[in-house]
């Protein structure tokens, strides 16, 4: 402890109580800032009602005329018990989602995130630490509530309609765990931020806490199409405060289970003890060289995205989370010179196993979307088959890791013997292989549901999406230009945004777009004729995106 604590304590032995110049400082500040804060309110204030804006028009007119159609003899109640059945686990899943992704964000911005010139500059001054800081905190903590408040509002509304629960105490009821899960991911950050043990606990347990996630919504899922396993979900609801919250949430319901209002006090006291010790910890303890790290990433993740350059985004702020000690893995050197690249693509993934993880985890959605496909119609079962295409996609990128570092930089294929668009075809065949094991596993699961014809679809979507992803990997230097191109401008707006979507994305959305139909075809029909024309497709269509992604090859050593 005493070596988190050292960096306030040295910053406050600087000076003394004689040299506090923390009002005169701020009040010096606020005066110099005033023509920039008016601007910023202003800006805020535009943010505000855009979001209030789209809340009424997606949110509050739709629901008005859904209780209007109610109160006219519509009937919505038929999906209670299924929405009923989905919530403890359901309710577990968003919770600890919610916690992972607050413990996360510390690795790397955290909740306490003041701007630059408050870090390189204020900080060094003899003010407390703690006026400084703790400002940002609540702020972060203010933007938390306003989600849960919102994420309430969805839940009284849902069960107003399907439950006839009374909207006041559905509120009520709700807001209890979707304002306290929020608080408690921001004041999670807090202790990330304020401990390398933490945090480092926070780096080993995510692969776990991710698939309890995973966990938690196919048992919510299974929940809601009937098979509720009671037991189960009561040890979950007590289990701590990711099952407090859908105690309180069930609490105005016929499914209530007993000791709600127990639960919602746990749950509101353990939210104001864990703020309390957040509030103490900034300015306290928190140490000032974390929170110049955190704000100096934050500012180069925001101008990455400002610049469109979402990869370096992403990689700016991995590399201030940190991943933790890299795995040792050792193979043996080819002897033969074409097997080089998949050497170093297999040791790649072999001294990454997250990325082996994530892509598992991320298959296992697939699969579920793919499932409720076989028994959905029409425009449903498409959609599913788009989301579990998506997600198929997201499996076999997390493989191709190796191929885009590639093209992040051409020089590293000097060493390679043959042309680079050679080079980068090599990068399929290691991810090619391991999304085939991986989509055979699936397809093995799913045998006794679907059939050989339904569960051979799994591998046979493999070589398209990853020629996608090659496509995506040599797609070369952001194109920002395609947002203001004058042949996206119409009377009626600018398609700028969707150009660079086609561009940034093109690889998947082809690939998902020309397998969507055939595939969704495939599953309902489950013959062998049916299996066949989708795997003919997708043999199509992986040839086409493998000489697409040559071709883009090829325009990046000119």
């Amino acid at each position: 402890m005493s070596t988190v604590t050292q960096p306030a304590e040295e910053h406050a032995a600087d000076w003394s109580a004689e040299d506090d110049w923390t009002a005169e400082t701020l009040r010096l500040l606020r005066e110099l800032r005033a023509p920039h804060r008016r601007r910023r309110a202003g800006q805020i204030g535009y943010v505000v009602y855009c979001v209030l804006l789209l809340a009424v028009v997606w949110g509050v007119l739709p629901s008005m005329g859904l209780f209007l159609q109610a109160s006219m003899g519509a009937d919505y109640t038929g999906h209670g018990p299924a929405i009923l059945a989905a919530m403890p686990a359901g309710i577990a899943a968003l919770t600890v989602g919610c916690l992972l992704l607050g413990a996360r964000d510390g690795l790397w911005r955290g909740p306490v995130v003041p701007p630059r010139e408050s870090v390189d500059w204020l900080l060094t001054q003899p003010v407390r630490i703690g006026r400084v800081l703790r400002p940002w905190f609540w702020m972060s903590c203010a933007a938390a509530l306003g989600a849960g408040v919102l994420a309430a509002a969805i839940g009284m509304v849902a069960l107003g309609l399907t439950v006839k629960v009374g909207l006041p105490a559905a509120f009520a009821w709700c807001l209890t765990g979707a304002a306290c899960v929020p608080l408690l991911a921001t004041a999670l950050g807090v202790a990330v931020a304020n401990s390398a043990r933490v945090a480092g606990w926070v780096r080993v347990l995510t692969p776990y806490a991710s698939f309890v996630v995973l966990a938690l919504a196919g048992q919510s899922a299974l929940g809601a199409d009937g098979h509720a396993v009671p037991l189960l979900e009561r040890v979950e609801l007590w289990s701590g405060p990711w099952g407090w919250a859908g105690l309180a949430a069930l609490s105005p319901t016929p499914a209530a289970v007993p000791g709600g209002p127990v639960a919602a006090g746990l749950l509101l006291a353990l939210t104001a003890g864990c703020l309390l010790l957040a509030h103490r910890a900034v300015g306290g303890t928190l140490p000032l060289a974390a929170v110049r790290l955190r704000s100096r990433t934050a500012s180069g993740v925001m101008s990455a995205l400002l610049t469109l350059e979402l990869r370096t985004a992403r990689q700016v702020a991995a590399g201030a989370a940190g991943g933790g000690r890299p795995a040792r893995f050792r193979l043996r050197a080819p002897r033969h010179a074409f097997l080089a690249v998949p050497w170093r693509d297999c040791l790649a993934l072999l001294r990454a196993p997250v990325r082996v993880v994530k892509s598992a985890m991320l298959a296992v959605i697939a699969v579920l979307g793919a499932v409720l496909a076989v028994n959905a119609h029409r425009g449903a079962a498409l959609a599913a088959i788009l989301v579990a295409l998506g997600f198929g996609y997201g499996a076999v990128a997390q493989l191709l890791e190796s191929a885009r570092l590639e093209t992040d930089d051409i020089r590293r294929g000097s060493w390679a013997p043959y042309p680079y668009p050679g080079l980068m075809m090599r990068h399929v065949f290691v991810p090619g292989a391991a999304a085939l094991l991986v989509s055979c596993v699936a397809a093995a699961v799913v045998l006794p549901l679907g059939g050989v014809e339904r569960a051979a679809l799994a591998p046979a979507a493999v070589p398209a999406l990853v020629a996608a992803g090659l496509v995506n990997a040599c797609r070369g230097a952001s194109k920002q230009h395609l947002l203001m191109s004058p042949a996206a401008q119409s009377p009626t707006g600018s398609a700028g945004p969707l150009l660079f979507l086609a561009w940034y994305a093109a690889g998947p959305l082809t690939a998902i777009v020309l397998l969507a139909v055939p595939f969704t075809q495939a599953l309902h029909a489950a013959t062998a004729s049916a299996t066949v024309v989708a795997a003919l497709t997708s043999a199509a269509v992986t040839g086409a995106l493998l000489r697409w992604a040559y071709m883009r090859a090829r325009q990046l050593t000119l």
